[in-house]
């Protein structure tokens, strides 16, 4: 099933919140899918262009109101692993711990300010 759906949602730009939440409860065989349903509620829910959020390879998004970048790098840019992501994203680790170690990366002014937004409300 999980190339079903995982199919599906990469013909489709949205996620519905029924297959995206059952990615969430299958993460081990839904994990691109559950990070990519997780980029979507941020993306909806925190609105703008400052701030990228990477998680290779299974997407990026841009958050937060303010200024918005339109080309090349743009000067605040979080990169965090999938795991790592769904981790911060899910409350079984925090923002610090994750940066102290090295495992998130966070530059420019603005990067921090994703701290504040995880865990993600409502989703476990």
């Amino acid at each position: 099933m999980s190339g079903v759906v995982d199919n599906w949602a990469m013909a489709k730009k949205r996620i519905p919140d029924d297959l995206g939440l059952a990615a969430l409860s299958d993460i081990e065989n839904q994990e691109p899918m559950a990070v990519r349903y997780l980029l979507q509620l941020l993306e909806t829910n925190h609105p703008g262009g400052t701030i990228e959020l990477r998680v290779p390879p299974h997407g990026a998004v841009q958050l937060v109101g303010g200024l918005n970048h339109r080309r090349g790098t743009p000067p605040n840019v979080v990169e965090v692993g999938p795991g790592e992501f769904l981790s911060l994203a899910l409350g079984s680790t925090s923002w610090e711990q994750l940066f102290d170690s090295g495992k998130l990366l966070a530059s420019g002014v603005r990067a921090s300010d994703l701290r504040n937004l995880f865990p993600i409300p409502g989703v476990r």
